[in-house]
């Protein structure tokens, strides 16, 4: 999402949710927010799932979370990248549903999108 231009950890997170058993819709970089929730409309998913590395999560992923809410969808946004121990409470009061960052298990990573995604459906 946004001019970042770094997606190997994305394609990393990606491969361990298939491996997993869950369906992953990639984008590619630099989409917007409203090209996301199309997607996710047009796909009937479960989740949205962010990276950043360049900083930006401060603005884009509340963004995306905005976006999400304005489209009436009931969806948790998960962001992963480079996301500082201080702004994990900021992106939470805004929505986020689960941030992963480098380091994260594969366990991890499942489990934290498996978790988002059914607390959605209670």
């Amino acid at each position: 999402m946004g001019l970042d231009g770094h997606d190997r950890g994305l394609k990393v997170v990606a491969r361990t949710l298939r491996d997993a058993g869950c369906e992953v819709i990639y984008l590619g970089l630099r989409q917007s927010a409203a090209t996301i929730v199309a997607a996710a409309i047009d796909e009937d998913a479960d989740a949205i799932g962010i990276s950043m590395h360049n900083g930006g999560h401060l603005t884009l992923a509340p963004r995306m979370v905005e976006a999400v809410a304005g489209a009436d969808l009931e969806l948790p946004v998960i962001v992963g990248g480079i996301i500082p121990d201080s702004d994990r409470e900021t992106l939470r009061a805004a929505g986020v549903a689960a941030i992963l960052t480098p380091g994260a298990s594969d366990d991890e990573v499942v489990s934290a999108v498996r978790n988002a995604v059914s607390a959605r459906t209670r």
